[in-house]
């Protein structure tokens, strides 16, 4: 008798084999929670199709998806998923012990809500001294909660939803969009109700250097300033804007002080000194687009870095 799954897990992979099968391996370890899950991996023009790293788990589903980028590979995997319910996490992120079963358990509990994003947190290579990086990812890159309590959306490295609410709303925009901001905002507009799952948490490695993090920033800025209006009230707005970014730091020197995700002094100190320069960097960059608009080299590919 065939088992059909309650949830299907959709990873997106391109040039990740490693991180992918401790993704897996993850993953595979919460089969002993008896809830039947299914793995769909989506490879997305890799070097190499990760077919070993697909042996760290049992009964995945590879496929392959020509499109480039995230959002095309997750649409593969949902085209193809058998469950009620799906999930998708990133091939560099960890699913801690009971993320299958929080999500499961939740959405069977709360009929009322038609999609989830849960926790992020980052993985610190010392986690008794924090890098710069680490400091400010820790605190600022992935405010999960806030993305779906206060802009409705959630980021899809981990991110769940029923498979009969992601078929009305339509698949994920392409390269060319931050695809899980514009289907989040979409769906929230059609009525579907969003909820935080705090229980529900993954680790992602931080970035290794500054330029890593400054490249992410960069298909982030591209997209915003494809949604500013070309006339000159628009520009003035991101002009204004990018000096607004240049200050921000002293605005949020308070929020790195009471922040729950640093530990000692000098921890706040790198948090706030690597924000600044991400800030100003920011700004830079702003007003660069403003004069010369080159934002379709800066989306043009995802997972660069790797490829």
């Amino acid at each position: 008798m065939t088992i059909l799954p309650r949830l299907s897990v959709i990873i997106p992979h391109l040039n990740e084999p490693d991180d992918l099968r401790h993704c897996l391996r993850a993953l595979e370890a919460q089969r002993a929670d008896g809830i039947p899950f299914e793995i769909i991996v989506v490879d997305n023009g890799s070097t190499e199709m990760p077919l070993a790293a697909c042996m760290a788990a049992s009964g995945v589903n590879l496929q392959r998806e020509f499109e480039r980028g995230p959002g095309p590979a997750r649409n593969r995997g949902a085209g193809v998923a058998r469950a009620p319910l799906l999930a998708f996490i990133d091939a560099d992120c960890l699913a801690e012990p009971g993320w299958v079963r929080s999500i499961v358990g939740f959405l069977d509990a709360h009929p009322e809500v038609d999609f989830l994003g849960g926790d992020i947190r980052i993985i610190p290579a010392d986690p008794g001294r924090l890098t710069a990086i680490e400091a400010y990812e820790n605190v600022y890159s992935y405010r999960a909660r806030t993305y779906v309590e206060r802009h409705g959306f959630a980021a899809t490295g981990n991110m769940a939803v029923r498979a009969e609410v992601f078929r009305q709303v339509g698949p994920f925009g392409g390269i060319s969009t931050m695809e899980d901001t514009e289907w989040g905002k979409r769906a929230t507009a059609l009525g579907f109700r969003i909820a935080y799952l705090p229980a529900a948490r993954v680790r992602t490695a931080s970035c290794k250097s500054f330029t890593e993090l400054a490249r992410r920033w960069d298909r982030h800025i591209a997209h915003e300033f494809r949604n500013v209006p070309r006339h000159l009230s628009g520009l003035l707005l991101w002009l204004a804007g990018s000096a607004t970014m240049a200050a921000s730091p002293v605005v949020e020197t308070i929020k790195i002080i009471r922040s729950d995700r640093l530990g000692d002094w000098r921890t706040r100190w790198l948090a706030f000194a690597c924000l600044t320069r991400v800030r100003l960097y920011r700004a830079r960059r702003m007003l660069g687009l403003a004069l010369r608009d080159n934002t379709a080299a800066m989306v043009g590919t995802w997972n660069q870095e790797n490829s």
